[in-house]
């Protein structure tokens, strides 16, 4: 199957990638979805024999999207980090049919051990049975920091990423990061109903969903093994613009309302 969308160089030349803002779908929207909605993926790194070597490993990111990682000094990859940075990582949903049919995202770049709290916060919140043993000795939070992503969106439709494309920027967002913990908190414990309406709005129905985290862009939500994320109808800066933004797309979703012409609906996987 192609993975390639571009001119060709010459009458036979290969088909290239085209950077993201001039390929012909939302495909900074597409990456974003996989990064925050992808629980574990394929990481790939260098082995003291200067050998590629892929191993599976859970995945969470960061208030930015930043990708993030528990791992142990005792698996191989770890050590392959600890004298190489150099990484990556594919993330994959999966689905029905042909696995080549659906969109899958690699991000290449460098991992380093982070002992940020929030890393923590937010990886432990994405995957609750890690407490287990995210305190043992040997375990440790790693963060990716991403150099350059390579999308392929379905068939003929694949486009090149920069960093900032792939992340979030949180210049003048910050109040959203700081007060995170209590919205999430808060969700969790007295809107369970409002959650369910913004998982159905995102095409996933049934019910005991929660927040694992927010951004200034949208929110991730988690039932059981399944996840899904919603999006604002446009990015928030401070708590009472995330307020208003939740009981508006509550209030839209109850009443079956078409969304409004300058937003999109609250699981739409474009960018807002």
């Amino acid at each position: 199957m192609a993975e390639t969308l571009g001119v060709s160089e010459g009458p036979r030349g290969p088909a290239r990638p085209l950077p993201a803002a001039e390929a012909p779908f939302d495909a900074v929207g597409l990456a974003r979805l996989l990064l925050r909605g992808t629980r574990s993926g394929a990481l790939a790194t260098v082995d003291g024999e200067s050998m590629p070597f892929a191993s599976l490993v859970t995945i969470a990111t960061d208030a930015d999207g930043t990708p993030l990682m528990l791992l142990s000094r005792l698996s191989a990859h770890t050590r392959n980090l600890l004298a190489d940075p150099r990484c990556s990582l594919l993330f994959s949903q999966g689905g029905k049919g042909d696995p080549l049919a659906h969109p899958r995202l690699t991000v290449v770049g460098r991992a380093a051990q982070t002992g940020e709290t929030r890393a923590r916060e937010r990886f432990l919140a994405r995957h609750p049975k890690a407490k287990l043993y995210a305190d043992f000795p040997d375990f440790a939070f790693f963060a990716l920091a991403p150099e350059a992503g390579h999308l392929n969106g379905g068939f003929a439709k694949a486009a090149t990423l920069t960093p900032s494309e792939l992340l979030l920027d949180l210049a003048g967002r910050e109040a959203i990061v700081a007060g995170e913990a209590g919205a999430v908190a808060h969700m969790n414990a007295d809107h369970a109903d409002a959650l369910a309406l913004y998982a159905a709005a995102a095409g996933e129905n049934g019910a005991s969903w929660r927040l694992s985290g927010l951004d200034p862009e949208g929110m991730d939500l988690m039932a059981g093994d399944r996840t899904a994320r919603v999006l604002y109808p446009e990015p928030v800066a401070d708590m009472g613009g995330l307020r208003r933004s939740l009981a508006a797309m509550a209030a839209q979703a109850r009443s079956g309302a078409e969304p409004a012409a300058d937003g999109g609906p609250a699981g739409d996987s474009t960018r807002a």
